[in-house]
């Protein structure tokens, strides 16, 4: 006789759990009593999820053996691996796919906290007690003091338990189980680490009689008058007062007011109070009114814009459990960098979050926490939302969202989820929702006919595709066409990227229609490793997982910008600055959707050979927003030969919330007295011996041609270069039918280039050196003639390069790569900076005069590859050499060569070698977003075609 034990079958139950109150508004704080559970806990963890009875859960039991871990935390994140490890993918299910059936190898986490009631805490006799849960993954069964007070599902949205009849005063036993693998796993499948435990705050909260339940603040505003109505109904009644407003009127009482509206740029609060019989309840208002009008997405009746990141709570040693301080770094640097707008992928956040986006000034897409994408391998079979047995749990996560959430300024769109297909449960969810709250508009991307939602959103579209869109020309249903678009998912910002990003925002602002776009996503998701530096997918051992595709953020998992954030900013920037190409003039252009320019200070400034000549301040006013103004400039300085440049920043004029004065919010820069081209007269011929050639200061290998020394300096290995270590956005998705670039390079070849000496020749005015260089395995080549010429100190190399045979792909890069020695430690350079910068990520790129150490000028992107190019170089100075380019050039160096770049996963593989590898680039094929979105477009291609360069080197002291 066979049997399955049925002592944990709640786990494998559709429904959302048992025992549960019903949902209702979060606030941070009232005069009630409350009591952090946060801490130091008990954590015994056991195989499956029927290992262990529940005798744990009784008075006296024994956990002297058991280890302490951190709550909120992961396990899996603490005890240095004895408690199992994180695993990462990015819609593959880790477990087979049988829903709601999980494997019986189920790590369940037993956890226990003992606890007294304070000092002065109300008498447990009178009751009114809850028992709170913010966040638990994936499944929970709770007892306290021995009495088992049910069991839950959703891991990232809140569950309260009445728990009053149960407490004492002293020695309370919280006894949590915590199961890995449930049901409700099936629905949380969002392209991250899977991280089981209790990762939010736990918190016994006092609940008096008379005391606040469920409350829904309603501030909406009217731009014709000027005026807000609020409007706060209560499950218990009580009164409503506002100082600032000299409001006070009782619970479901509307009164209209003049206010100052709360949007993302002027993000106004009015605190205020809702006081019932038995409690008083901080509020903070914001007065805002959302619709769809005239088929565009209105906030106090004017079109937005959204400039944003999608966002998922990381920290690179805690996983999913964040404090205050890191969550409101994430709000400030979002802020500092033009960032408008967060969607919270893919599930609620924090509500500690919110409240920060209220108070700095956010637009808000909040996010249910749903999303089945492991379904799609089985073509969307057995999807749970097209499942009516799921329905109950769909509701319930979106309820709990929205009663959550409901009362914060900064959410302006619900989302019913993530890339959970299409089914009845969606619809249900949206009705829901809609009759619930009716002052928000409904997303989901899923939705491609629009059937129940407010927005047509997609993700990773082409830039023509969008293009269309805002035209008008997509087609679809005629619901569909007559809404707002806006891309909830571009620009993969994977490892070197992502690219693109001008060109999509040009679109953007070109068409009404299209209303913005979400990078995805805002910080990588590396874990924190005594050895690797950062972990990613397969780093544990996983058997099965999706490698380094976690780490896509817009900063390091240390939030350290990365480049891409810069270019962002950059891009997004809300005051447009340029100029008419003479330098008379400059036209400065206000993009905010709501605020005029009198919050910032413009400053011009000159520079000559890079180098700033003073600022001065430039009389801009307060332009009203899509505004622009024409503004006669300073005469520049006479600059005799020299590349002068103009500069005009706008900067805060005054302190604010997320940034002090003197921040540079946007920037512009023209150059006017281009610079005199780079020459080398008077030739002076060069000198054969035995075995080494003289030119000016250059000495020469009289075999190959190949330069020993210039002025002193020894130069190894110079020769044609035309491989990159592939970039995230090179080697593409791997589902991905468009042509992968890095995977293309590499069958052609391009990675294993071989260079045949066909002639060197001592002239009477120049050393010229005939190559060959084509890949091993491979017919076509790259004809490439060094020319070399001096004036007698000066030494200049002409590259001519010609395509010979049938090229069929473009290049990776094209230039010179030499080695310098070690001590060849510090650079400096006049053209783009002071980051990396590439063909289509080159908005950011400021000319100037700039310098760095070879260990600052690298990006540690968490998988090494290809970066650190400066771009736009007119000269750059290291290890003794000064190298002036013709045309302008791309400049990098690096203590290892790009072959070990190319081969290492982490950085600790990148060992610094003997000598500094120099590449002073012609050419660089563009970066695109490819490891998820498109690749770079064809204006940024790299062709293998008739190419000539010049360098010019000298000794420098």
């Amino acid at each position: 006789m066979t049997f399955r034990t049925t002592a944990a079958d709640y786990v494998e139950n559709v429904s959302p759990g048992s025992g549960a109150l019903p949902p209702r508004a979060r606030y941070a704080s009232s005069d009630a009593k409350s009591l952090s559970l946060n801490g130091s806990w008990r954590l015994r963890v056991s195989a499956t999820a029927d290992a262990e009875d529940d005798s744990f859960a009784e008075d006296g039991y024994d956990t002297g053996s058991w280890a302490e871990v951190a709550v909120p935390g992961h396990w899996v994140l603490q005890g240095d691996g004895a408690f199992g490890s994180p695993v990462y993918t990015n819609h593959l299910y880790p477990f087979p796919v049988d829903p709601p059936r999980v494997p019986t190898e189920n790590p369940t986490g037993d956890h226990l906290k003992v606890f007294d009631l304070p000092e002065g805490w109300p008498d447990v006799s009178e009751g009114g007690f809850v028992l709170r849960f913010d966040g638990v993954e994936s499944c929970a069964r709770v007892w306290l003091n021995g009495r088992d007070i049910g069991e839950f599902k959703g891991s990232r949205v809140p569950h309260e338990f009445a728990v009053g009849h149960l407490l004492r005063p002293t020695g309370n036993v919280l006894a949590v189980r915590v199961h890995q693998w449930s049901a409700g796993s099936y629905l949380e499948d969002q392209d991250q680490w899977w991280l089981p435990g209790i990762f939010r705050d736990v918190t016994l909260l006092h609940r008096p009689a008379g005391s606040v339940l469920d409350f829904f603040v309603h501030a909406s505003y009217d731009i014709v008058t000027g005026e807000g109505t609020l409007r706060v109904d209560s499950d218990v009644d009580g009164r409503v007062s506002v100082p600032a407003l000299d409001i006070d009127v009782e619970t479901g009482e509307a009164v209209t007011v003049p206010v100052e509206p709360w949007t993302a740029e002027t993000p106004a609060l009015y605190d205020g109070e809702l006081a019932t019989e038995g409690e008083r309840v901080p509020l903070r208002i914001g007065f805002r009114t959302v619709e769809l009008a005239d088929g565009l997405i209105k906030v106090n009746g004017r079109p937005i814009l959204f400039k944003g990141v999608n966002r998922h709570e990381w920290h690179p040693e805690t996983g999913r459990a964040l404090d205050l301080e890191t969550m409101r770094a994430d709000v400030l640097l979002m802020k500092q960098h033009n960032i408008n707008a967060v969607r919270t992928s893919h599930y609620p956040p924090h509500p500690a979050f919110l409240d920060l986006c209220d108070e700095y000034g956010l637009w808000v897409i909040d996010e249910c926490d749903l999303e089945t994408h492991g379904f799609v391998e089985q073509d969307w079979r057995d999807n749970p939302v097209d499942d009516d047995r799921w329905t109950p749990a769909l509701l319930d996560r979106a309820a709990r969202m929205v009663e959550r959430d409901k009362n914060h300024p900064s959410v302006v769109i619900w989302s019913l989820g993530n890339e959970a297909g299409t089914g009845r449960g969606l619809t249900v969810m949206a009705e829901w929702i809609r009759d619930r709250d009716d002052s928000r508009l409904v997303h989901y991307e899923g939705d491609i006919d629009c059937r129940d939602t407010d927005v047509y959103s997609r993700m990773y579209a082409f830039h023509d595709e969008v293009e269309r869109m805002g035209k008008g020309l997509d087609g679809g249903t005629h619901k569909r066409r007559q809404l707002p678009f806006i891309l909830c998912e571009y620009a993969h910002a994977m490892g070197n990227g992502p690219g693109g990003l001008a060109d999509y925002q040009r679109i953007f602002e070109a068409h009404e229609r299209l209303q913005g776009a979400f990078v995805w996503e805002w910080i990588d998701h590396g874990i924190k490793h005594p050895e690797l530096g950062y972990a990613y997918g397969g780093d544990f051992g996983e058997e099965l997982h999706d490698g380094n595709f976690v780490c896509d953020g817009l900063v390091f998992p240390d939030r350290k910008p990365s480049p891409g954030l810069v270019e962002y900013k950059k891009v997004i920037e809300p005051v447009r600055i340029a100029g008419d190409g003479t330098g008379g003039t400059v036209r400065v252009t206000n993009a905010y959707d709501f605020s005029d320019l009198s919050h910032l200070a413009f400053e011009f400034s000159h520079q000559v050979d890079g180098l700033p000549t003073g600022a001065r301040e430039l009389t801009v006013g307060p332009l009203a927003p899509g505004e622009s103004t024409e503004i006669k400039l300073p005469a520049g300085p006479d600059g005799q030969g020299a590349e002068v440049q103009w500069r005009v920043r706008a900067l805060l004029a005054e302190d604010t919330p997320w940034a002090p004065k003197g921040h540079t919010v946007a920037w512009g820069q023209e150059t006017v007295a281009p610079r005199t081209p780079v020459t080398v007269a008077a030739p002076e011929g060069p000198v054969a011996g035995e075995r080494l050639i003289t030119l000016g200061p250059g000495v020469f290998d009289a075999r190959t041609g190949e330069p020993r020394t210039i002025g002193g300096v020894d130069v190894t290995g110079l020769r044609l270069d035309v491989w990159r270590a592939p970039t995230d956005n090179d080697d593409g998705a791997p589902w991905q039918d468009d042509t992968r670039y890095g995977v293309l390079w590499r069958s052609y070849g391009l990675h294993r280039m071989r260079h045949r000496l066909d002639g060197v020749d001592s002239g009477d005015d120049a050393l010229t050196v005939r190559t060959r260089v084509a890949p091993a395995a491979r017919e076509a080549g790259l004809r490439t003639e060094y020319r070399w010429t001096s004036d007698g100190t000066r030494l200049k190399l002409t590259v001519s390069v010609r395509p010979d045979g049938d090229w069929t792909v473009p290049l990776p890069r094209i230039g010179i790569r030499f080695g310098l020695a070690s001590s060849a430690g510090h650079a400096q350079w006049f053209g783009g900076g002071p980051g990396e910068a590439y063909p289509d990520t080159v908005a950011a790129a400021m000319l100037g005069q700039w310098d760095g150490s070879i260990e600052e000028m690298q990006t540690p992107y968490l998988r090494p590859q290809e970066n650190g190019a400066r771009a736009d170089v007119r000269w750059a100075e290291l290890g003794g050499l000064r190298i002036e380019g013709d045309p302008e050039f791309w400049f990098s160096a690096r203590r290892w060569t790009t072959e070990q770049l190319d081969t290492a996963r982490h950085l600790n593989d990148l060992t610094p070698g003997d000598t500094v590898w120099v590449n002073l680039d012609h050419g660089q094929h563009g970066i695109g977003s490819q490891s998820c979105g498109p690749g770079p477009l064809p204006r940024y291609f790299l062709k293998a075609e008739p190419a000539e360069f010049s360098f010019v080197f000298s000794e420098i002291d």
